[in-house]
């Protein structure tokens, strides 16, 4: 039985090395050409032409042209999310900073305002303000969705991910982590390859959800104005990239095996309706801001607290979030970073979100004069730096849950322990090659 065994992992081996295909997509393959070859001998037809829907794929599937392509659009996505977006964020700026004016005008209780002013307005505040540019972002991947391409994007990085240890059936799951990590975990179930379903789950997290979506604009737009989607961008491919290699590593040296083939049918290409592209904005989008009702509203009244406690502080710095600020400092000295910057971190273990409302409570600012504070508290690469660390550290408690009930508590505490090892490293190799660059 292990000869026979044998031969047959050297005669699949073989096949590979000739064919670049797995025998279980290389056999359906040969039996289309074998009926091809037989039904082209046996039936006369009328010359058929092209569809759009041919034409269109002879480019956008073509093994050369088909990763420059997706690369360019979602390019032409971020463009697209922030040119719009910019004039309904100075707006929905401008009508907090009003609600926080009022407050502090009628409300002689000083505590009372500091408690709705800076913590249920000011923080919220901070954070919905980039609510636009999360419900154009839906948009943008709802017209690529419904327009048949997303599907597509699979095939194309089929080949790829393969030398990865995945397969275009990962790229789905990660793509769902655009919106949310959450129901990009859970869509691995779908995965046939227990290896390949696990390396999916476990770097789902380093995908740039719509929660860090506000650190990015925030810091991108404070330090690369001119140049502040491409940034972004930046950021959400060298995510893709991280969980490549990730899944390289661990697929090398704890999860052996190929993963399994992919064979799926492709949608015709069709022009997206803009009732049902609006709908689908609304429904995902909708979602960020029932979250920062709940989960978000309860991590900033937090801050506040912490912030404001014990009672009789002077100052932020005095109260517990200053002390906790100032232990966490010296790690975090390599960066650039002041305590300020370090404690707003912790909070991202609840929301990426709330990482912006606490640098507005810890601040004291609304979002237009946070943008002059930071300026003069970082510098361009240690803004980058931070928006790196955003990136890669440690999933959200939800995330997490979900890593747990898909692979149980071993894979979910590995997630944890290794994205934070890796966001330091790479924030830390970002400063010192940055430095060196700028020297």
């Amino acid at each position: 039985m292990e000869e026979l065994r044998k031969v047959l992992d050297e005669a699949k081996n073989r096949l590979i090395e000739s064919f670049g295909l797995e025998p279980d997509v290389l056999l359906p393959d040969i039996r289309y050409r074998v009926i091809e070859e037989i039904v082209s001998t046996s039936i006369i037809r009328e010359k058929v032409e092209l569809t759009l829907t041919d034409v269109i794929d002879d480019a956008i599937l073509n093994k050369y042209l088909g990763i420059p392509v997706f690369i360019s659009l979602a390019w032409m996505m971020f463009q697209f999310t922030f040119s719009v977006a910019a004039p309904i964020v100075d707006a929905v700026d401008m009508f907090f900073s009003w609600i926080g004016e009022i407050i502090g005008e009628y409300i002689s209780n000083s505590f009372l305002a500091s408690f709705l002013a800076d913590g249920i307005v000011g923080g919220l505040g901070t954070i919905l303000v980039f609510v636009p540019n999360i419900f154009f972002l839906f948009l943008a991947l709802s017209a690529l969705e419904d327009s048949g391409y997303l599907a597509r994007v699979a095939f194309i990085f089929d080949r790829v991910m393969r030398k990865f240890r995945l397969s275009g059936r990962s790229i789905i799951p990660h793509l769902i982590g655009f919106g949310c990590n959450v129901p990009g975990v859970m869509a691995t179930r779908t995965i046939v390859g227990e290896n390949e379903r696990i390396l999916t789950a476990i770097t789902n997290p380093l995908i740039s959800c719509s929660a860090r979506l506000p650190v990015y604009v925030l810091f991108a737009g404070v330090f690369f104005p001119d140049n502040s989607p491409t940034i972004i961008f930046s950021l959400y491919m060298l995510g893709i990239v991280l969980a490549f290699l990730i899944s390289f590593v661990v697929g090398r040296f704890f999860l052996k095996g190929r993963p399994s083939p992919l064979i799926m049918e492709l949608p015709e290409y069709s022009m997206p309706e803009t009732r049902t592209l609006l709908m689908h904005m609304w429904e995902r989008g909708i979602m960020f801001v029932k979250k920062a009702g709940t989960v978000i509203l309860a991590g900033v009244i937090a801050i506040w607290a912490l912030s404001n406690l014990p009672l009789g502080v002077k100052s932020v710095e005095e109260s517990y979030l200053g002390i906790l600020g100032h232990i966490m400092e010296p790690l975090f000295k390599p960066f650039g970073w002041d305590w300020r910057i370090a404690v707003s971190i912790v909070f991202g273990f609840v929301a990426k979100e709330i990482v912006v409302g606490a640098l507005g409570m810890i601040y004291g600012v609304e979002e237009e004069a946070l943008e002059n504070v930071i300026s003069q508290t970082m510098t361009p690469l240690s803004a980058y730096a931070f928006m790196t660390f955003v990136l890669i550290y440690v999933p959200c408690v939800a995330t997490l849950a979900a890593i747990k009930g898909e692979l149980g508590w071993k894979w979910a505490i590995f997630s944890a322990i290794y994205e934070v090892i890796l966001a330091y490293l790479v924030a830390l190799m970002i400063m010192v090659i940055g430095g060196v660059m700028l020297s």
